[in-house]
């Protein structure tokens, strides 16, 4: 089966958030990571909310720079377990050396986090972007 360069990005930053233990210690294990939350997920839990990617460079059309943005969802202790969780999110992902079926990763860094409150009072959310740059495998920059 063939991969997208920017589904086998999601997938080896979703496997190696999976297998921190900051990560699973605020998310549950297995940590709470979806693609596709199930209807009556447990709180808290993060979302792949958005993938967004564009070629680097002109000259390097092959090399991709793609945002990976995560939502958090929380209800017990609200905004403090979302921070807790975005936290955790970025210590286990920001500068990971990770291992992207058929691409080289060059860089992977936490460009952006927020904590709100929703509209219901009860719940807080969380963003988390993600930007790394990766490049076909066996090719450099």
């Amino acid at each position: 089966m063939t991969t997208s360069p920017e589904g086998a990005l999601v997938a080896a930053a979703c496997a190696a958030a999976a297998g921190d233990a900051g990560v699973r210690a605020v998310l549950g294990d297995p940590a709470r990571i979806y693609d596709d939350r199930p209807e009556h997920a447990a709180f808290p839990y993060a979302t792949i909310a958005r993938v967004v990617s564009r070629a680097s460079e002109r000259n390097a059309p092959r090399t991709l720079e793609t945002t990976i943005t995560l939502h958090v969802s929380s209800r017990w202790g609200a905004r403090t377990e979302a921070l807790d969780v975005v936290n955790a999110l970025r210590d286990a992902l920001h500068g990971a050396a990770l291992d992207v079926e058929g691409r080289r990763l060059v860089l992977l860094y936490a460009s952006y986090a927020d904590v709100v409150r929703a509209e219901d009072r009860v719940t807080a959310l969380g963003v988390l972007d993600l930007h790394a740059v990766t490049e076909p495998a066996g090719e450099t920059p």
